[in-house]
């Protein structure tokens, strides 16, 4: 299956379990890979026959930063439903990072990667 990917997507929001997650919000990444059939546009150098990547990219942006969850799985989660509403998209692999996570030790990020395939 050919792939596009999206690395290093960046967006601000106010997810976390934490007050001060909610009230002040951090700086978010997101890498997409989305697995589809890339011959048709391959062929036809048209991008209807492909997903736009831009504006995904900005339906993307407005995930992170809408409505705030509390679980980095959740906001992956709602990324992968946005990502699968397209019917050529077979499979989808979604990673947040959370640079800024609070936790007890010295840690550059937390991630989540979740993977969600067509049923």
């Amino acid at each position: 299956m050919d792939r596009i990917t999206v690395s290093g997507l960046e967006a601000f929001g106010h997810h976390g379990v934490l007050p001060h997650e909610r009230e002040y919000g951090q700086r978010f990444s997101v890498d997409l890979v989305l697995e589809l059939d890339l011959a048709p546009a391959a062929a036809s150098d048209d991008l209807d026959d492909t997903i736009d990547y831009g504006a995904l990219s900005g339906d993307v942006e407005a995930i992170v930063a809408g409505d705030p969850v509390e679980l980095i799985e959740a906001l992956a989660g709602r990324i992968a439903v946005r990502c699968l509403e397209d019917d050529r998209v077979q499979a989808v692999e979604v990673t947040v990072h959370k640079p800024n996570a609070p936790v007890p030790v010295v840690a550059r990020e937390v991630a989540v990667t979740l993977r969600r395939t067509r049923r």
